[in-house]
């Protein structure tokens, strides 16, 4: 067993765990963040993206043990005293999801896009930086609708 420690959602914290631990374990089993999801086991869908260092990474793809010093930022600490981040209002309000569950990984990749390209994402951009997160809900139009109304409201 190895102690990790890292911040999560601007919060110090440590926890013990078997090397071969993945951080989406770490966050969803130890921390108890359970907004990022596993979806596929194969880092295909995107469903289980944070930020950490503030980079968009796949949680599925990362060791726990690689992630020790990060600072990790989940769907759970986007929102700040309970008013949701913008984009987080752009997808409920454009109705950027339906199902829900991938909806935590798309909207952590858009505050990704967001912090790297900028407020002026035109639709061909914002599908392309979608290409690592798939929706088995949505034809993706509200989706995208939602990033890039969220873009607007966000100050990158």
């Amino acid at each position: 067993m190895t102690t990790v420690s890292v911040k999560v959602n601007g919060k110090a914290v440590s926890s013990e765990v078997e090397d071969r631990t993945l951080l989406v374990q770490l966050l969803r089993e130890n921390l108890r963040l359970t907004g990022t999801h596993v979806g596929c086991d194969t880092s295909q869908c995107g469903a289980c993206v944070v930020h950490v260092d503030g980079r968009a990474v796949k949680s599925c793809t990362l060791l726990a043990v690689q992630a020790d010093g990060a600072e990790i930022v989940t769907i759970e600490g986007l929102a700040v005293n309970g008013e949701l981040h913008p984009m987080q209002a752009a997808f409920h309000e454009n109705h950027g999801l339906q199902c829900g569950f991938c909806t935590p990984g798309m909207i952590m990749t858009a505050v990704d896009m967001v912090y790297r390209l900028g407020n002026d994402i035109d639709e061909k951009t914002v599908r392309h930086e979608l290409e690592g997160n798939l929706c088995r809900c949505t034809g993706y139009h509200n989706i995208v609708k939602a990033i890039r109304d969220g873009a607007q409201r966000m100050t990158p």
